[in-house]
């Protein structure tokens, strides 16, 4: 069917290279709004810049619908859906005064609590579930003990950004790294792993250090007295047999996701298939369910997949990705100038795009040089996935986390997370490319 454009209509004839330029004039203006969010929702802004790609003719209506990254709102849809379950069960009140308990409510205590924990079931869930599954119990418990939600909040997503770089299944842009790349499980928790996890404690320390100075972890009830007696009062309302059907299919869900490369399954595939098993077996009203599930979020993913899609179509992320394998020409340099790199540009427009733009040309980048360029994807990988910290529509989680938090009345602004994300990020990723380095450097490539 020939696609008619506003172009088209005016009977005005436009260039390719008219509307490459034209797909960032629209990513720069959407981003503005997102960016200036006092003045313009950011969920309208994505929208408002998706319709507009597709209307003024940079992208058709049906390459719009492509970019959409299906797996991802998929896997969004079927583990909300999921965790609504469970919340309506009673399940994260029950994990929140048990929490609460562990901690004795000590704000560094539940920190570290958090982001340990977040940090490792990302790496063998993946960062998405492992927020989805977490952020609910931290704000129920930052809101018993008056703490700001926010800044743990952010803290978490870092946490799981972090984390989730560890494995193939961590962070989407790993599973794209291993599909195109050819690289195992085993790939990723071998040359990443370790690296991760000295990244991760130093990113502790790092956003440990800033909320301290902040004054964010210093305690809002101070009489031993009241704590010991919210600690212990604390009860949950709680339906068993709800919450045994969604620990069941939760926990058959994650089994699946371990095994969706042997099955040749989709994790969003799964997870909404999974999803709707639970909505008949469990007799909970859809209605009910679909209420705590995050559109606004599913909603603000699709505009800017659209939007982004736009610059996909029109070569911009090619380009950018032939730019940075041209830079290249040994491996040691190049993994100095391809993790910065990465973790810049994805930051600022999604790490999916770009991983999957510069994974195709590392591809074919592979078969032309005589050297070995497998330290080159772990930098991609390291950089793409930190540098999904940088900003906070950098990362899945990051998006979905903020929509978790906004929906309990903490929404969190774009300079906020920019101010706590900025730090992290550059010394992460810093942290992590040295390593890398000094890995290939001393054991050879």
């Amino acid at each position: 069917m020939e696609h008619h454009t506003l172009f088209s209509i005016l009977g005005i004839e436009v260039s390719k290279t008219f509307l490459y330029w034209l797909s960032i004039a629209v990513f720069v203006g959407t981003y503005a709004m997102i960016i200036l969010e006092k003045f313009f929702d950011r969920v309208a802004a994505a929208l408002f810049g998706g319709a507009l790609a597709v209307f003024i003719g940079i992208e058709s209506s049906t390459h719009a619908w492509e970019a959409i990254d299906h797996n991802t709102i998929f896997l969004l849809l079927g583990m909300m859906i999921i965790v609504s379950v469970l919340i309506e069960s009673g399940f994260f009140s029950i994990l929140s005064i048990k929490a609460l308990q562990i901690t004795k409510g000590k704000p560094i205590n539940i920190l570290l609590t958090f982001t340990f924990l977040t940090a490792f079931l990302s790496a063998f869930l993946d960062n998405v579930t492992t927020v989805l599954f977490m952020i609910p119990i931290l704000i129920g418990i930052t809101k018993r003990l008056k703490l700001p939600p926010v800044p743990y909040v952010i803290a978490t997503i870092l946490a799981s950004n972090i984390g989730g770089t560890a494995t193939l299944i961590g962070d989407p842009p790993n599973i794209i790294i291993g599909s195109i790349g050819k690289f195992t499980f085993n790939d990723f928790i071998i040359n990443l792993a370790p690296i991760v996890i000295v990244t991760h404690i130093v990113g502790t320390i790092v956003f440990t250090l800033m909320m301290k100075w902040k004054g964010e972890l210093d305690p809002r009830i101070t009489d031993p007295k009241e704590l010991e007696e919210i600690i212990k009062t604390e009860r949950a309302e709680f339906d068993v047999i709800l919450m045994r059907k969604g620990l069941i299919i939760f926990g058959i869900t994650i089994i699946l996701f371990f095994l969706h490369h042997t099955l040749h399954l989709e994790p969003g595939t799964v997870a909404l298939f999974m999803a709707s098993i639970l909505l008949l077996w469990s007799g909970e009203s859809p209605e009910k369910i679909f209420e705590r599930v995050e559109w606004t979020t599913l909603m603000f993913f699709i505009g800017l997949f659209i939007v982004i899609g736009g610059m996909e179509s029109t070569g911009v992320f090619d380009t950018l990705a032939e730019f940075t394998a041209s830079l290249i020409k040994e491996p040691l340099s190049g993994i100095l100038i391809l993790g910065p790199l990465s973790a810049i540009i994805s930051g600022i427009v999604d790490n999916i795009p770009f991983t999957m733009a510069m994974a195709y040309v590392l591809a074919d980048f592979s078969k032309e040089v005589t050297f070995n360029t497998e330290p080159l994807w772990w930098a991609l990988a390291l950089g793409a996935c930190l540098g999904g910290n940088l900003t906070i529509i950098g990362a899945s989680a990051n998006v979905v986390a903020s929509g978790l938090s906004a929906r309990e009345g903490y929404p969190i602004s774009f300079i906020d997370f920019l101010k706590a994300g900025t730090p992290v990020t550059i010394i992460t990723v810093i942290i992590a490319l040295l390593l890398l380095y000094l890995k290939y450097l001393i054991f050879g490539i």
